[in-house]
């Protein structure tokens, strides 16, 4: 991105199919992830089977390159200066022309009412639990973070051969458990 434009931070923040609202990733569990309720803040366990979105993966139809959420849910914050936005329950022709000032260039043959509806209500909770923050200035670069995580990965590996006794290879992406003993011939 040539501007340095802010955004709204969506990072943790899930939509789990089949249940209302917005969720916050708390923690991982053995069968899945645990998570908690943006409105009545209760934890649930959701198993690894379920489909789960990520807000700050999802993007929408325009004209031109697809537009991440992020970026509509802040135009909508700066618009309305943090305040509420439309009513997500509003008649859909008051829902398009709000959402044609948001975002003026999207693609009106495959961004339906429902999807401006979702996003108008996913804004909502948000605002509405004091959810929508700037995210912070990134002092590392994704590169960078990449290096850290590789690196740790690999001290992890050594370390674990080295408590083992076991000589373990990794090849590029692939790890191979320390200690573990074949028996029998292959």
């Amino acid at each position: 991105m040539s501007e340095e434009k802010k955004l709204i931070d969506l990072s943790g923040i899930i939509a789990i199919t089949g249940q209302p609202g917005l969720y916050k990733v708390v923690a991982q569990s053995k069968n899945g992830i645990i998570v908690e309720s943006l409105s009545d803040k209760k934890r649930s366990n959701i198993y690894s089977s379920t489909k789960v979105s990520t807000l700050s993966d999802i993007s929408m139809f325009t004209t031109g390159d697809d537009k991440p959420i992020a970026e509509i849910i802040t135009s909508v914050f700066e618009k309305e200066k943090g305040g509420a936005c439309i009513d997500s329950k509003s008649d859909d022709k008051a829902i398009e022309k709000y959402f044609s000032e948001v975002l003026p260039e999207y693609d009106k043959d495959r961004v339906y009412v429902s999807n401006m509806r979702k996003l108008f209500s996913w804004y909502t909770s948000l605002q509405k639990t004091n959810s929508l923050k700037y995210k912070e200035e990134k002092a590392e670069t994704e590169e960078e973070k990449a290096k850290t995580v590789k690196t740790a990965e690999t001290k992890s590996i050594k370390k674990a051969s080295v408590k083992s006794g076991a000589k373990t290879k990794t090849s590029a992406g692939v790890k191979k458990t320390a200690g573990v003993r074949k028996t029998g011939s292959a």
